[in-house]
């Protein structure tokens, strides 16, 4: 008989220093719940584990050990498995949303306690599923250019020189936006779809976002340029975007997005592909460890 385990699926570039005793620390409360843990740094480790019917059966959870980055990567890889975030990334959107501590001994209480949260995922292509929110514009360029030159971890000045290059060179194409039940396409300058309603800094573009109501929620910024994005900006911080003209805002369940020349797109911080992109909500496909 195999007793009750949790999965650990580490980011390598994750486990040093204070990490890595967050870490052991996290291993040594789940065994306190009688719960065995497993820490994985390759996942072809753990996919073999998973393989065996009486392991998987056993297994209570998947810890996503890492950032944003490494919680998608998990969602993606083992569908249908509760997840719990544990938060050693650089934004960490969805544990803080979540309010799940970068502490061991709490994250296992959370575990062990049981509490799960059914939520919705969004789906771009035909494969990829993203947990948070997409986006096509100027950010989707500076996170392209950012993994293109990224060498190690990243910090938040990681950021700079990327924008400062998309500031120079990104061409603020057009973008025509495709909503399920909209008569009319919408035409803009830069577009974020949001499952749950976060996003990097704390900017509260789609604060109406719900990640159980089986939608997306779609705001598309009309006016190109680099002072219309500043003044966008500007707006957002201030939360003074929500009753423009030339802000619009969609919930719908599929939507596409299409451009003249391809733009990229970025999926959860990270890049994915470029226009033309369809995306779509995946109700209740998600459940989430939750305090």
């Amino acid at each position: 008989m195999i007793r009750p385990w949790v999965a650990i699926q580490r980011n390598p570039a994750s486990g040093s220093g204070h990490r890595r005793r967050s870490l052991r620390d996290l291993a040594s409360a789940l065994k306190r719940h009688d719960l065995r843990p497993h820490i994985f740094s390759r996942r072809e480790r753990l996919n073999l584990r998973l393989l065996d019917p009486e392991r998987r059966a056993a297994l209570v959870g998947i810890v996503a050990a890492g950032g944003d980055g490494t919680l998608a990567d998990v969602v993606n890889r083992y569908p249908g498995i509760p997840v719990c975030p544990f938060p050693l990334g650089t934004e960490n959107l969805l544990a803080k949303y979540l309010e799940i501590p970068f502490d061991g001994a709490a994250a296992a209480r959370v575990i062990a306690a049981g509490n799960r949260r059914t939520c919705d995922l969004g789906l771009a292509g035909d494969e990829q599923r993203f947990l948070i929110m997409a986006s096509a514009g100027f950010d989707a360029d500076v996170i392209r250019r950012l993994h293109e030159s990224r060498r190690g971890n990243i910090s938040h000045l990681s950021y700079l020189a990327p924008i400062c290059q998309s500031t120079i060179h990104y061409p603020f194409t057009k973008l025509i936006v495709k909503a399920n039940g909209q008569a009319e396409p919408i035409e803009g300058s830069f577009v974020v779809v949001s499952n749950f309603p976060t996003y990097a800094l704390k900017l509260p573009i789609n604060p109406e976002a719900d990640p159980a109501d089986g939608m997306l929620t779609v705001r598309v910024f009309e006016k190109p340029g680099l002072w219309n994005l500043a003044k966008y900006s500007a707006m957002v911080i201030r939360r003074k975007h929500f009753d423009r003209s030339d802000v619009r805002i969609i919930q719908t369940a599929a939507l596409t997005i299409e451009s003249e020349s391809s733009i990229p797109i970025q999926i959860d911080g990270d890049p994915f592909d470029a226009t033309p992109i369809r995306l779509r909500c995946l109700p209740g496909e998600l459940e989430l460890f939750v305090p």
